[in-house]
């Protein structure tokens, strides 16, 4: 498998043909592992590979932005660079990309690189602003 803490259990409970929206946490690493340039650089050539993956399955990125501050919370382990939502039609097509050898030989070393902690939390849509397709 691709990703060593992917939840395939989790997702797998969930119904697989619903689509579903990931929302990404990121903390980056001031230094890439691999010693070439910085944890975001790392993270963006991690994006380059696998933004045509998830558009290759049908999905989108919604929305990415810069994560400033905890406003309400604990902010202690709570303190991330970076977020993004993406859009997958399908659970099934999640867990597609990310349990591919394209994911796994491209994409993940570079996260792996780039993300000191890197959390995604798989939801449903109760109500929504974005019109995907």
């Amino acid at each position: 498998m691709a990703v060593e803490l992917l939840n395939i259990e989790g997702l797998e409970a969930l119904d697989r043909r619903a689509p579903v929206v990931m929302v990404n946490l990121m903390r980056f690493h001031e230094r890439s592992l691999d010693g070439d340039g910085s944890g975001w650089d790392a993270y963006l050539r991690y994006s380059a590979h696998t933004v045509p993956m998830i558009k290759a399955r049908g999905g989108t990125l919604l929305w990415t932005g810069n994560a400033k501050v905890v406003a309400l919370g604990q902010q202690a382990g709570n303190q991330w660079d970076y977020v993004a939502l993406v859009y997958y039609p399908s659970v099934a097509a999640f867990i597609d990309m990310m349990t591919s050898l394209d994911y796994e030989n491209l994409s993940d070393p570079h996260r792996r690189n780039g993300c000191a902690e890197h959390l995604i939390i798989a939801t449903s849509e109760a109500y929504s602003k974005f019109k995907v397709g």
